[in-house]
Order: C-alpha cells, then structure tokens, then sequence
C-alpha cells in the first residue's frame, strides 16, 4: 500500500500508522478516489444504508483497506475522512483485487431531521444516477446494522423504504445485510429483526437473509477479514443491475400502483352513494347500521388517497430524471379527490408537480419542434437542390462556365 501514502495525510504514526484519505468534489459530486485506475478492470458497485451509529464509516475503512491489499499486521492503514453528513459520498477502489470497488455511501440516514432527510438523500442518489458521470450500474446493495440490534426502528424500516423504493424488486436477490460490531457468532437477534420487519433480501440455502459480519476494530480483527472474503465473492458472482432500467422499471410499477388505488377509490365512491341511496328509503331506527358503513367506506378511501399521494410524490422524485410523459390525468384526480378531503397540503404539492410536468412537457415540445423544423429546412433544400441541378452545380463551381 505504500505507493498510495503519499496521496494521504498521516494522522497518527504507528505500528500501524494512520493516513487521511479526504474526499473531493467533482461536478457536485464528493468522491473519494484510491489507488490507480487500471482502464481493463471490471468493476462492481454497492450501495450501503444504514441509521447513523451503524458503523459504515469503519466499514468502508476495512473494505478500502481489504481492497488495497492491506492485512491487520501492516505497518499501514488508510482511513476516511468525514464529510458532511447530508453528503452521498462515492468511494472508488482500484487496488488487487481482480475489479475495482465502487462504493456509495449515504450518512445522515436516520438522523434526528426526519424524513425531510431521508428524502433529500435519496434525491441526491437520484441526481448521482442520473448524472453523465454518475453511477450507472449496481452490483449490491448492503444493509449496515449492528449485529446486536434485536428490532429495526421505526426510522431504520423508513430509510430501507426510501431506499429499495428507487429500485423496486429488481435489486432484492442482490440485497444483503452487514452486521457490525460482530463477536463472530450468527447474529440470531438481528437476523430475527430483519424477517419481523419483512425486509426484502437475497436467501441463503436455509432460506436466512445472506448476511456477512464485521468485527468493531480494524487492528488484528479476524472476523472483518473473514466477512471481507466473503463479500468480494458474493460481489463477483452479482449481476450488475442498469440503474436506469431499474427506475425505469419501478416508474411503470408506481404508475400502475396509482392507478389500481385511483380505481379502487372510484368503486368506492359508488358504493358510498349508493348507501346513500339506501340510507334515504329507510327508517331512522335502520341508519345505524349504514352509518356505520359509510365510515368505514371514508376511512379506507381517505387510506387509499394518503397511499396514492405517497406514490405520487414517490413517482416525481424519480421521474424528474426521466423524464417521462406527462401525468396530468392522475394529477388531476389526485388533486380533485384531496381538494374533497380538505388536505391544502397536498393540492398544494400536487399542483406544484403538474406545473413542474407542464414546464418539461413544454420544453420538450419545444425541443421537438425545434428538430422538425431544422428537418423540413433540410428536405426543403434537398429539394430544390435536385429541381435546379443546373444552378447547385454553378453555385458549387463558383459561377464559371466553359
């Protein structure tokens, strides 16, 4: 590791000594780049969340240690300097190994903020997606956690939401779980958490979720290099996954979604008017039972418009990179159906999103029209080029004549 020292600041002399590699920003991005790039390599990509405290700083630590080749009885070691905890910071590896390592790392998850946050994070992974120099393929996505959890906060189950939700099902057989602070034993209590909490993950043979684990030191920690073994060959055999295709894919699933609800709540509006209807030829002793009916109609349509409206704000996170055709006509059921249930809040977002979709649909007819115009120019002197030969020839010749 030594030809990579003098790209670091040393923090601490050893055995082992400590170097500082700090993160850089590159077209809005905060990468941090290690080792020399070797342009035939293969390369894989992971994606890691987890709740701040999980321990993926010390993670990605061993894993650009374990990438660069280093071993616990080195006399060096790198370590990651800190960023700013609402930073999506890209890590890329070139040590050796037979590729190269990509890694995303998303802190501030989970933090005291809430989800204003959490979705503030999983825009910037939308932009690094979406972005010319971005990230454009996934190999894994890894799920940080500490091997002694014994239940998944509400707030951890939020930010695993927020995440898988970019991609869908697609990137379930490449999920996985990275248990920290691991004494070497199978981590029963966390393993449980993950199946109570439903989370959706690659299987192993005993149909567990697929999991690796990582001790809580760097130095002489056999546990972490066992976990690193394992995690580079899980990541070898991992199909990579376009990220395009996956949001591609999960924009279709969400529009899909909406409209099944928007139904659902159409079925339901009728069968509230019909019990309306009924309610009108019966006697006041009788009402009670439709009543109580027509609550029950209200609570669970109010229930089917919060999740459409969830959807919706879910679909133009993502769609904003797409840019995908427009979606007025479930914009405007949204926002008629909120505008009945009293929600300012909402029509006010939704409103906000259909003039957003306005404005790019305007553009890219603009941007159409444009290109069909410079089209019919062309044609046009294509053709007059091939009605007057004569005077293109004397043109091109300069005027001349023998």
């Amino acid at each position: 590791m030594a030809t990579n020292i003098c790209q670091s600041d040393l923090i601490r002399s050893g055995p082992p000594s400590r170097y500082r590699l700090t993160p850089h920003t590159v077209n809005a991005v905060t990468r941090v780049i290690i080792g020399e790039k070797h342009v035939n390599q293969t390369n894989r990509t992971i994606l890691l969340v987890g709740e701040t405290g999980a321990g993926k700083a010390a993670l990605i630590d061993a894993l650009v240690n374990f990438f660069m080749g280093g071993r616990w009885e080195d006399d060096s070691c790198f370590h990651i300097a800190q960023t700013e905890a609402s930073d999506v910071v890209v890590y890329h590896i070139w040590g050796t190994l037979p590729f190269s390592l990509t890694v995303i790392d998303t802190p501030g998850y989970g933090e005291a903020s809430g989800g204003g946050r959490d979705a503030a994070i999983s825009q910037r992974l939308l932009d690094l997606f979406s972005s010319q120099d971005g990230v454009h393929e996934m190999n894994a996505v890894g799920l940080v956690l500490k091997a002694s959890e014994n239940r998944l906060s509400d707030r951890l189950q939020s930010m695993l939401d927020s995440t898988m939700c970019l991609f869908g099902g697609s990137m379930v057989p490449n999920t996985v779980a990275l248990f920290t602070h691991s004494d070497g034993q199978t981590p029963t209590n966390a393993l449980e958490a993950l199946e109570a909490a439903n989370v959706k993950c690659a299987r192993n043979e005993e149909n567990q979720p697929v999991h690796f684990l990582f001790g809580n030191r760097q130095d002489e920690d056999r546990i972490t290099t066992q976990g690193m073994r394992q995690l580079k060959t899980f990541l070898e055999k991992a199909e990579p996954q376009s990220v395009e295709t996956l949001l591609q894919e999960q924009l279709i699933s969400l529009a899909d979604c909406i409209q099944e609800l928007q139904d659902r709540i159409v079925v339901i509006e009728l069968r509230q008017r019909e019990t309306l209807q009924d309610q009108e030829r019966m006697r006041s002793d009788e009402k009670s039972g439709l009543k109580k009916q027509m609550e029950e109609l209200t609570a669970e349509k109010d229930r089917l418009l919060e999740e459409s409206f969830r959807h919706v704000v879910r679909l133009e996170q993502i769609s904003v990179s797409l840019h995908p055709p427009s979606r007025s006509v479930q914009l405007d059921f949204l926002i008629d159906k909120m505008k009945e249930k009293g929600d300012a809040e909402a029509v006010r977002r939704l409103e906000e999103m259909k003039l957003r979709g306005d404005e790019r649909s305007r553009a890219g007819l603009r941007c159409i029209l444009d290109k069909v115009t410079a089209a019919v120019k062309q044609i046009k002197r294509l053709c007059s080029e091939q009605q007057h030969p004569d005077s293109s020839s004397d043109t091109s010749s300069g005027g001349t004549s023998a």
